[in-house]
């Protein structure tokens, strides 16, 4: 079988971390090879396994790795010849020697961490099915957009490294105080910008790759979900379904719990009014700490019963290019947001950026819609619909 991958996000404090931990003890135990990864500075996958966890691919259980990502470890054993010419290039400038290890540590490293060990796995075949428990939504709308945007650093690194080069070539013969860069920090980079670009193949293959939104039936955490929906599309990433954790029993008594059990019934309401027919699985809420095999076991009988819980709920790719009587359009799946909260700017010939809220995207075109004019945009159908006219001689 092919690599099946899930990513699960959500705001901090939904239970995040235990559902993801459930999800893969219950793939191990249906006998899927499967490999759970950390991508949260503040880790508590450990505590949900129960189970001590380290930067290296830990044994947890039959069928069952785990590791918690720490980028320290990675600049030092993936990518050693960077951080230590970036160390070495800021001790030539002053800097003293523990500031000089953490500069070293390239802005989005930690993304490039997590997403090329998917890569990994990928290469290796060593796993069915890789689960990824990530940091709260926002940084795992970074870690989604990265590959997008790590063009940007790398073409950056990149000439600011050939830039000291060239400006050693011209200075043979006198005394540098700043070291070069070698040839194998060159490789690295190059290394680095591809392997992005296969990263994006599999974050963008729907068949193989989705994401799991978990909420609590509460107003901050829907509304963080809505709007953590609207970016992923935007990012082409495919959300496959909700899971709303720790609902509160519909026997439910005493005053308090009655009160906030008539709370939850009307967002239970909103959640299928606004998500409908993105598909809805529950977790009632625990009387305890959910930690541990029996713990985690329970709460993967709430959520999947007796189904398989790497099954793909949904396969269409939010963004997808059609020709419609002449007219080039492409669609982008937009829920929850207007016309009026998007702004296109075309840049170029060949590139489309666009900008939701605090989210911007820069899309690449087609060649054939390089001299395209673009005609406008429009919402249909909860779409945002961007039009294109090729000149009369493509």
């Amino acid at each position: 079988m092919l690599m099946r991958t899930i990513i699960y996000t959500g705001k901090g404090g939904v239970g995040k971390t235990s559902v993801a931990a459930a999800t893969a003890k219950r793939a191990a135990k249906m006998g899927y090879r499967t490999v759970i990864m950390s991508v949260d500075t503040a880790h508590s996958l450990s505590d949900s396994l129960d189970h001590e966890l380290s930067a290296e691919i830990q044994h947890v259980d039959k069928n069952l790795d785990a590791l918690e990502l720490d980028i320290v470890h990675e600049m030092r054993t993936k990518w050693s010849s960077i951080s230590e010419y970036i160390s070495a290039f800021m001790l030539s400038q002053g800097v003293d020697d523990i500031s000089a290890e953490e500069m070293a540590i390239l802005p989005g490293m930690e993304m490039a961490a997590a997403l090329f060990y998917v890569l990994q796995f990928k290469d290796s075949e060593e796993y069915d099915v890789v689960i990824i428990d990530t940091a709260p939504t926002g940084e795992t709308l970074r870690l989604m957009s990265f590959p997008d945007v790590s063009n940007w650093y790398i073409e950056k690194i990149y000439g600011m490294f050939k830039k000291i080069i060239s400006v050693a070539r011209m200075t043979v013969g006198k005394l540098m105080d700043m070291p070069l860069p070698s040839k194998d920090v060159m490789k690295t980079i190059e290394e680095i910008k591809h392997n992005m670009e296969r990263v994006k193949e599999v974050l963008e293959d729907p068949e193989n790759t989705t994401i799991r939104l978990v909420l609590n039936p509460e107003r901050m955490p829907i509304n963080e979900t809505m709007r953590a929906y609207s970016y992923l599309c935007l990012y082409n990433k495919t959300v496959e379904c909700l899971i709303v954790n720790k609902v509160l029993p519909p026997n439910a008594d005493g005053e308090f719990l009655g009160m906030k059990l008539k709370e939850q019934e009307e967002y239970m309401e909103l959640i299928h009014h606004a998500f409908d027919p993105l598909k809805i699985m529950y977790a009632q809420q625990f009387p305890t700490e959910v930690r541990g095999s029996d713990k985690l076991d329970m709460l993967a009988d709430e959520i999947f019963g007796k189904t398989d819980p790497i099954e793909v709920y949904a396969t269409s790719s939010p963004m997808y290019f059609e020709t419609v009587k002449g007219i080039d359009r492409l669609c982008i799946k937009m829920p929850f947001t207007s016309i009026e909260n998007i702004e296109l700017f075309k840049i170029g010939d060949d590139s489309l950026v666009i900008q939701m809220g605090g989210q911007k995207r820069k899309i690449t075109l087609p060649r054939t819609l390089h001299d395209a004019e673009m005609l406008g945009a429009e919402f249909d159908d909860g779409k945002l619909i961007i039009k294109f006219k090729r000149p009369k001689n493509k």
